[in-house]
């Protein structure tokens, strides 16, 4: 079936959806999916679980993803109307005048702080402490602003979705939209293997969601779907590059949390070269994600670790190259493809 692919990346990242508040992105995802698969159901976590061909033979996939954001929640509110936030990932160096909104009611706002006309010279020369910024939100006193907002409330970035250079978009949230759009396409093909696709909750705050949902998902191999940092920008040496945009999807070897077997890696290379599907490595052993739950699961589930490298990473504009995101739909096809139908017998 033919997808808008464009049209769905924005959806998906106009969208809101922090750690613990990912409703809005699993009704959009459910709305996608009507008619397209044997199940899907909610858990107490608020993970969207999803199967398709269930009973039919051949090895059963797993394909995983994320569906929430970094972001920032409301912790106080000051007498003056400003409010003071808490943050889920973000780096508070990106904060300073970025616009927002807040709430289910999406009030707007920006984040100030001290004018650079009155900061001391040492405050010049050091990043502004969070503790330092704040949500103007235009209200003039505390009971003003309570009249919009409350305590607790989350607070996303305000980013247009916009595409530009050579087929690049922009946007917030690409990390993990874009392996929630990869799932959504492939669930809507005509694959023939069996499949448990999790959409997880709370990955941004310590790979929460798949810690419940690795629990209940019995499967043969997971394919876990990301977005990673690129740092192919100028200032980086070319050893340092992470991965670079335009180049493929990008294979993990190891990460903070989990190790990726070699017989999988060689797997999913194979399916890869055999279809003309160019590919990186992702050429770093930082970070983690949900693949450290599955891989430990019932005894142990082989886990592949692919992700679309972006720029700006966990920030209001990240970006990535449709030609990145294309050939991991294109990837993803081509290892269920390949093995759907032995990789059982085989492993």
């Amino acid at each position: 079936m033919s997808v808008d692919r464009t049209a769905l990346i924005k959806k998906l990242t106009d969208a809101n959806g922090l750690p613990g508040d990912e409703g809005e992105i699993r009704n959009i995802i459910r709305t996608e999916l009507e008619g397209h698969t044997d199940s899907i159901i909610t858990d107490r976590l608020g993970n969207l679980i999803v199967t398709k061909n269930s009973g039919r033979p051949g090895l059963h996939i797993g394909l995983s993803a994320h569906m929430d954001e970094v972001g920032m929640a409301v912790l106080r509110i000051n007498e003056a109307g400003l409010l003071t936030i808490g943050t889920f990932g973000v780096d508070p160096r990106l904060l300073p005048s970025k616009i927002v909104s807040i709430g289910k009611d999406k009030v707007k706002g920006v984040i100030g702080t001290k004018p650079v006309h009155m900061t001391k010279p040492d405050e010049r020369e050091r990043a502004i402490d969070l503790d330092a910024l704040y949500i103007d939100i235009g209200a003039s006193t505390k009971e003003e602003a309570e009249k919009s907002v409350s305590l607790g409330d989350f607070v996303y970035f305000d980013s247009e979705f916009v595409e530009f250079g050579e087929r690049k978009i922009k946007a917030k949230a690409l990390d993990d939209r874009l392996g929630c759009a990869v799932m959504i396409e492939i669930l809507k093909s005509d694959v023939k293997t069996p499949i448990t696709a999790i959409f997880c909750s709370q990955e941004e705050v310590g790979l929460r969601g798949s810690a419940v949902a690795a629990n209940r998902a019995h499967v043969d191999v997971y394919i876990n779907l990301e977005g990673t940092v690129s740092a192919d920008m100028p200032s980086t040496d070319a050893h340092e590059r992470v991965t670079v945009l335009g180049k493929g999807p990008a294979l993990s070897l190891i990460d903070r949390t989990s190790v990726y077997l070699k017989e999988y890696i060689n797997k999913i290379v194979a399916a890869a070269e055999e279809n003309g599907i160019p590919y990186q490595y992702r050429a770093t052993g930082a970070g983690g994600t949900d693949a450290a739950n599955y891989h430990v699961a019932h005894g142990g589930t082989p886990v592949i670790g692919l992700a679309t490298p972006c720029r700006y990473l966990h920030s209001p504009v990240s970006v990535c190259d449709l030609r990145d995101y294309e050939n991991t739909v294109k990837l993803v096809r081509a290892f269920i493809q390949k093995y759907g139908n032995s990789a059982r017998a085989e492993s």
